[in-house]
């Protein structure tokens, strides 16, 4: 397994659509492996591939917080909402992309979703809570979007300036070449 680097907003991979899996082979399978690994050694709760330049419909969660309990790490491959619940839920939302910037997020308190396995089989499972609203998030960056496109304007453009800063900070400090 490989900790990968994860991109940083503003990045153009960040806001294109996703490609579909073809199949599910070892190349799948190794890149599904190090998203866990990466997201684990972040630490967050999911990671989209994108995140990680990989621009397949691929992503990971686990949103077990309980140091005591077992991770349940899922993957999910062209996964699809096939169900919203009308009842919202509001969530403080945070992102691996978006380092240290949280804000409200409402969204469909549950979803349904379908999605391939790395078995190759169809799996299909209905998420609340915490659950959904990592889903969700996972899932609007396979289709380019990020949680801060759900905010105003003014809130949006003031944490992308504090990203590009970021990204500054990190290209003088030898931590992200080529990234000025």
């Amino acid at each position: 397994m490989t900790i990968r680097p994860i991109l940083i907003h503003p990045d153009p991979r960040l806001k294109k659509l996703c490609d579909p899996v073809a199949a599910i082979d070892d190349e799948i399978r190794k890149l599904a492996d190090d998203m866990l690994a990466t997201m684990y050694e972040a630490p967050g709760i999911g990671l989209a591939a994108p995140q990680i330049g990989v621009m397949k419909r691929v992503f990971v969660m686990d949103c077990v917080k309980d140091k005591d309990a077992a991770p349940e790490p899922m993957v999910l491959i062209n996964p699809e909402i096939t169900w919203s619940s009308e009842e919202t839920n509001v969530y403080e939302e945070g992102c691996l992309s978006i380092p240290e910037q949280y804000a409200e997020v409402t969204r469909p308190a549950e979803v349904r979703m379908r999605w391939l396995g790395l078995d190759g089989q169809s799996h299909e499972e209905q998420f609340d809570g915490l659950w959904a609203t990592c889903a969700q998030h996972e899932n609007d960056h396979l289709n380019g979007k990020l949680f801060i496109d759900y905010l105003g304007a003014m809130k949006r453009s003031m944490i992308t300036r504090k990203m590009e800063k970021l990204k500054r900070e990190r290209a003088r400090e030898g931590k992200e070449p080529g990234l000025a």
